[in-house]
């Protein structure tokens, strides 16, 4: 299988099984560079299974997989080197500061003193947090701290970004903060890949997919989506797919 030079992910026939329990069931799809890809499901629809398998961080049982012009099979150190990741669970150390986690990924993600330095001081202004960039970040509201955690997934510039449920338990103000500045991040040529329970979002999607029970059930514009399932809003596609 060989990328084209329009889709940063192409999957075909995605299969993963955890003994006869089938989480991704012959999964096909390819991502275009610079969208924003919504990837919807119910839990236990296998959205944060097939997720792991394209960030390098497990085998699929079969299937044919590319991320960023890389195999997952033989690849997966490339593919780790090329993408950002945030998951709503876990994205930033509590018990160090604003400006320790963000030089910690900075190293991790391999850069150097100087350029991290210039990085974090424009990274600071743009959030407005120089002036608590001391502070622990358990002591910071968790809007502040999803915000950051996005910035410092995409701190590196990479070529995609996987954000798995990102904006669970904010308030609806920061939700829309926090997707104008995933727009902005398409804007500099990063393909943003996301997972959300929140169907008012997939409206913010250039496509989406709808998972149902380890199988993609439909995938297109939500435009096209409420269209086809003749819906006001992609909650009610949501709903007449889970149903079904």
């Amino acid at each position: 299988m060989t990328g084209t030079l329009e889709h940063i992910i192409e999957v075909r026939d995605m299969v993963k099984k955890f003994g006869s329990f089938v989480a991704n069931d012959r999964l096909t799809f390819h991502v275009e560079k610079g969208e924003i890809f919504g990837f919807l499901g119910a839990n236990g629809a296998g959205k944060t299974t097939a997720m792991r398998i394209l960030c390098g961080l497990s085998y699929p049982s079969s299937g044919e997989i590319m991320v960023a012009g890389h195999n997952v099979y033989h690849e997966r150190e490339k593919i780790k080197r090329k993408i950002g990741y945030m998951s709503q669970k876990f994205s930033l150390y509590d018990d160090l500061t604003v400006s320790e986690n963000i030089r910690l990924y900075a190293g991790i993600y391999g850069l150097g003193r100087k350029e991290i330095n210039t990085r974090e001081a424009q990274l600071l202004e743009r959030l407005g947090l120089t002036h608590i960039k001391n502070r622990l970040i358990r002591e910071i509201p968790l809007g502040w701290k999803q915000k950051l955690a996005f910035s410092v997934a995409i701190f590196h510039k990479p070529a995609i970004v996987f954000l798995d449920e990102p904006t669970g338990g904010v308030d609806p103000i920061t939700r829309r903060q926090f997707w104008e500045m995933i727009h902005d991040a398409t804007l500099e040529g990063i393909t943003v890949f996301v997972t959300t329970h929140y169907m008012d979002e997939a409206e913010y999607c250039d496509r989406v997919s709808i998972m149902v029970e380890g199988r993609i059930e439909a995938l297109d514009t939500p435009a096209g989506l409420k269209q086809s399932y003749e819906s006001r809003n992609m909650n009610e596609v949501f709903l007449k797919l889970a149903r079904t």
